[in-house]
């Protein structure tokens, strides 16, 4: 058996995340399929994180065990043929047979982004989330200091999660206004708000519920002082809204 290691993008919008669910268009799902096509077997592949229904990914990390003779080539060549353009394997790679997508990643890098100047250009609305009241950045990046370091984030995770252990270590957050985005060799303006969080492991809807939080805070419903209250409580109704998934990014995993 040989174990083969992918490196994907996509385009979440048309998705219900990352995880095959029956009856539901997923990127797992999708990919074994058109796996089964190429191999003639079925063939279950392992991810780095299950990202949610909408979520997006520049640096999604996959692997699987096959005993086709096809080379890792081959098979990013015949994966992006089958399949929908907003998926794309940008790498393939032989890998050992411990290494492991999800166990043997060291840390994971996802980003956020909110427009404060709504209304979103076509070419964004896909991609951001769209806050009309003014935030004030500043109170944001003190408010996230408090969650860099080793915490039980219960309180910033989905109240449906099976998980038991839920301490990660944070390792930085940025929260930085960028005046505009590139795309296609033009600039889109606007006031954009980035947020990059960066751990050894993020819990469902971690990011999005920290997002949701640090703009409360941004807008002046929550005060500052309570980001860390809200982290201590370890009691998901103390933190503010879960951001929709369309302006989360998995930037990338490092191994």
């Amino acid at each position: 058996m040989k174990h083969i290691f992918l490196i994907l993008q996509y385009d979440g919008t048309n998705y219900r995340g990352w995880q095959r669910q029956p009856n539901a268009a997923t990127i797992q799902g999708l990919i074994e399929e058109a796996l089964c096509k190429i191999t003639g077997r079925v063939t279950a592949i392992t991810g780095a994180g299950r990202t949610d229904s909408g979520v997006h990914a520049l640096g999604q990390t996959a692997s699987f065990f096959t005993d086709s003779r096809l080379t890792p080539d081959i098979v990013q060549r015949a994966l992006n043929s089958l399949l929908p353009y907003d998926i794309r394997v940008c790498r393939a790679e032989y890998v050992e047979d411990d290494f492991h997508c999800r166990f043997s990643a060291r840390r994971k890098r996802y980003f956020y982004v909110i427009l404060n100047s709504p209304p979103a250009s076509p070419f964004m609305y896909r991609y951001v989330w769209e806050v009309k009241h003014t935030l004030n950045i500043a109170a944001m990046q003190r408010a996230s200091m408090s969650l860099v370091g080793r915490y039980d984030f219960k309180s910033f995770c989905a109240s449906d999660t099976d998980v038991d252990n839920t301490v990660r270590e944070v390792f930085g957050i940025e929260v930085e206004p960028l005046p505009g985005i590139s795309f296609m060799d033009a600039e889109i303006k606007g006031q954009f708000i980035k947020i990059t969080i960066e751990a050894d492991g993020f819990l469902r809807h971690m990011v999005r519920n920290i997002t949701g939080t640090l703009a409360d805070v941004g807008r002046g419903k929550t005060p500052l002082s309570d980001v860390e209250k809200i982290l201590n409580a370890m009691d998901r109704k103390k933190a503010g809204v879960t951001a929709p998934g369309r302006g989360l990014f998995l930037d990338k995993v490092f191994y």
